[in-house]
Formats: structure tokens, C-alpha cells, sequence
């Protein structure tokens, strides 16, 4: 007679994740929470406050200063919304079915907070790649940047990005359930989650983006070489163009390496796993998908602390003083 084999579940759990248990097969929050867990839960509660006041900041800014009401700063605004949106949704459905719970055991909520996390995450994702246009017709098309991103082409930009967001979210996920009801996999329904889904929602628009921030680069470049050779005569102002080229590229830089850093590794990941054999560690799939939502909270110091006039606007709000007149006309320095 062979030996019976039994497996520690409770072991496993505590393994996968610090805050989950074992009952009837279904991953539950632990009653016994850990010094890990209880930390672990208080830096992702800061997170999703931050994420959600930066986010906040930036919506109230845009939409109280008339100074900001432009084209760039509505994308802006829609940014912000997709980011606080994660905060206030994605940030606590990750909180109590994390990714690694959904893995092993995957119920409706996780669903729902699957289909929330893609779409939102998404929305973010083109919002970003919609600035990186708009950015390109102001930098490099100076001239018929008003004619071609008119509010109505904004408008068009802000409504596909989200409608094309909420589409590849809802498609994953009937996927993913079609998937399932196969005795064997579903090729298209395989190839949508893994394979189209990333693309549409993470590769074409990272495509997008490296080439239109190298052309704004080279643009950028070229302009102040143009500028120094034309009008500067003396070091005082080459030295000016220097330092103005140089901020272009920490500003470039900045916006691009803190994008591709926080999504590159997980989708990386799950673009690859399906077709290796070995796991993800728990910890290493948990810090990758928390790192795409951290992404998030940090949107708001990039695109919005960046400006001057923005500073001034948060200023205003955080200290009281748009309550106490009317600063909608005030200069913005």
C-alpha cells in the first residue's frame, strides 16, 4: 500500500501570502493577522490615500483655475481621474483579493476587481500615451498645434481611450470565463488574455510613446541648437539653452523611466509565464502588480509638480485660500 500523502495547506498560505488562511479551499483574510501583515496593510492604506489626495489635487486644480483649463491640462485631468479611480477602487479590491489569492481560487469579486484593475490601469496607460501626442504637435508642430488638438480632438482622445479601456477590460475577462468552461484551451479566448490583451493595453502604446518622446527629444535638441546658433552671441545665453536642453531631458527621462519601470517587469511577466514552465514566487507576482498601481500616485508629482503653475494651485488649495476670495482669475506664477 502506497503511504498516504497530505499536504499542509496552512503552510502554503502562509507562503503565498502573509495575510491569507486556508477555509474549505477558499482564501480568506487571516483573523490572526502577522506583524508582516499588519504593516504590509499600512503602507498599502498610505499608498492608496496619497495616490488618491495627489490625483485629487490635480482634478480640483484643473477644474477651479480657468488659467488650466487647456487642451494638455484636460488630458491631464482625465489622467488624474483614471489615477484616483485605481486609488479609491483597484487599491482596496487588491487589499482584500490579492493577485495571488485570485490565482489560486478565483470567485467574483476577483472578477470584479480583475475587470476594474485592467480597465482603470488601461484608461491610465493611454491617457499617458494621449499626453505624449499632445506633447509632440506642441514641441515639434508649434505652429498648427492649435488647429490639429482642438478641444474637440481632445474630447475624441479622452472618450476612446476610455471606451477603448473598458472594451479590452471586459474582453479579458469573458475570456478568461470561456477559458474556463473549455475541457481544453480555448486558443482565441487564450490569445485574447495573454496575448492581445498586453498588446493592446501595454506594448502598442509603449511603442507609441518611445517613439514619439525620441522624436520630441531629437526636436527639443535640434530647437536649441537652432536657437544658440542664431541669436545667442555670448556664454551667458548659451549657457541659458544648455541648461533649458538639459531640463527637457530630465523631464523626458523622468516621464518615460518611471513609466516603463513600474509596468515593464509585470507585464514582462505575464506575457512570458504561460509559456515556462516554472512559477512566479508569490512575493515577486505581489510586488510586481502593486509596483503597475504605484504608478498611479506617482502620475500626479510628474505631470502636474512639474509645472510652476501647478505648485501655485496646490498651494492655494492645501492652505485654504481658494475659500477665502476668488482666485479663478488669479495668475497662476
Amino acid at each position: 500500500m502506497e503511504p498516504e500523502v497530505t499536504f499542509n495547506w496552512t503552510n502554503i498560505v502562509t507562503a503565498t501570502h502573509p495575510c491569507y488562511e486556508i477555509d474549505n479551499f477558499h482564501f480568506i483574510l487571516t483573523k490572526n493577522p502577522s506583524i508582516i501583515c499588519v504593516l504590509l496593510y499600512i503602507f498599502l492604506m498610505l499608498l492608496s490615500v496619497v495616490t488618491i489626495c495627489g490625483n485629487l489635487l490635480v482634478i480640483i486644480s484643473v477644474f477651479y483655475f480657468q488659467q488650466l483649463h487647456t487642451p494638455t491640462n484636460y488630458l491631464i485631468l482625465s489622467l488624474a481621474v483614471a489615477d484616483m479611480l485605481v486609488g479609491i477602487i483597484v487599491f482596496p479590491f487588491s487589499m482584500a483579493f490579492s493577485l495571488s489569492s485570485c490565482l489560486y481560487h478565483e470567485g467574483l469579486f476577483c472578477k470584479v476587481r480583475s475587470t476594474f484593475d485592467i480597465s482603470l490601469s488601461t484608461a491610465s496607460i493611454l491617457n499617458l500615451c494621449c499626453i505624449s501626442i499632445d506633447r509632440y504637435y506642441a514641441i515639434c508642430q508649434p505652429l498648427t498645434y492649435k488647429t490639429k488638438i482642438s478641444y474637440r480632438v481632445i474630447v475624441i482622445m479622452i472618450l476612446v481611450s476610455w471606451g477603448v479601456s473598458v472594451l479590452i477590460g471586459v474582453s479579458i475577462i469573458i475570456a478568461g470565463l470561456n477559458n474556463e468552461k473549455c475541457e481544453e484551451r480555448c486558443l482565441i479566448d487564450v490569445l485574447i488574455e495573454n496575448t492581445l490583451g498586453p498588446i493592446l493595453s501595454f506594448y502598442l502604446p509603449v511603442i507609441i510613446m518611445l517613439c514619439i518622446y525620441l522624436k520630441i527629444f531629437l526636436v527639443a535638441q535640434r530647437q536649441a541648437r537652432s536657437i544658440w546658433n542664431t541669436t545667442c552671441q555670448r556664454t551667458k545665453c548659451g549657457a541659458t539653452v544648455s541648461k533649458m536642453e538639459r531640463k527637457a531631458t530630465k523631464t523626458l527621462a523622468t516621464v518615460l523611466g518611471v513609466f516603463l519601470l513600474c509596468w515593464t517587469p509585470f507585464f514582462l511577466c505575464v506575457t512570458f509565464l504561460p509559456f515556462s514552465n516554472n512559477s512566479v514566487p508569490v512575493p515577486v507576482i505581489e510586488t510586481l502588480n502593486w509596483l503597475t498601481l504605484s504608478n498611479s500616485m506617482l502620475n500626479p508629482f510628474i505631470y502636474a509638480f512639474f509645472y510652476s503653475w501647478f505648485r501655485t494651485a496646490f498651494r492655494m488649495i492645501i492652505s485654504g485660500k481658494i475659500f477665502q476670495g476668488d482666485f479663478t482669475d488669479s495668475k497662476l506664477s
